[in-house]
């Protein structure tokens, strides 16, 4: 009988290992997470979320699917349990394809009273090795994320004064969003060792920049 018990343990630890690495090498776009969704008219929903930020929609896994566009949803939040955490995207106005602004969804990594750092992810080829980089992962809260001959990328946009700006991952764009502390940020970024393309660090210093705003 103790034989029996071990022999299921292991054949649990088996499959939860299997399932946990199947789901690693998934994007987080293309899992189910938990979720909850707050609808234009008001109301709001909660279920098993999936998102697409490639199409603007996300769908609701409740008693059956439903898919929402950004015109039906103002906001949606899931909990990542690969990585641990809550993300929050929002719906709002913005001329993405063409010269009319259209509601499309943003993912909000950090705000504060005077900027918020925003992103879109996408997920792209990747042409850095396949051999080097197949099968790895990273947090997508601080990093790109690689899965066999495609990655987790993304594009930045700052939220300033009501104004939604794509921000091209240049060091000088960077300072001119965030202007009037160009040798604090600077410091900032040479003593803790940030670069201004990479999405951790950008987190970290549209943070420090709105903490030195509110001084």
């Amino acid at each position: 009988m103790r034989n029996l018990k071990l022999y299921l343990i292991l054949i649990f630890m088996c499959l939860t290992t299997l399932g946990w690495a199947q789901t690693r090498n998934q994007f987080p776009s293309q899992i189910w997470h938990k979720g909850t969704l707050n609808l234009a008219d008001g109301s709001s929903t909660s279920g098993l979320v999936k998102y697409d930020l490639e199409t603007n929609l996300v769908q609701l896994q409740a008693e059956t699917v439903i898919t929402f566009t950004a015109s039906n949803v103002t906001s949606f939040d899931i909990y990542d349990e690969i990585y641990g955490g809550v993300r929050k995207f929002y719906s709002l106005p913005y001329a993405l394809n063409g010269d009319y602004d259209t509601p499309v969804f943003f993912e909000v990594l950090t705000q504060g009273e005077h900027i918020a750092l925003l992103c879109r992810e996408f997920i792209a080829t990747d042409n850095r090795g396949i051999n080097n980089w197949a099968g790895v992962g990273m947090n997508p809260f601080w990093g790109p994320q690689t899965v066999t001959g495609f990655r987790l990328a993304f594009t930045y946009f700052f939220l300033k004064g009501g104004r939604l700006e794509r921000y091209s991952g240049k060091k000088k764009e960077l300072f001119d969003l965030l202007s009037g502390y160009d040798e604090e940020i600077q410091l900032y970024m040479r003593k803790n060792r940030l670069e201004h393309d990479q999405r951790g660090d950008l987190l970290r210093i549209t943070s420090y920049y709105n903490e030195l705003k509110n001084k």
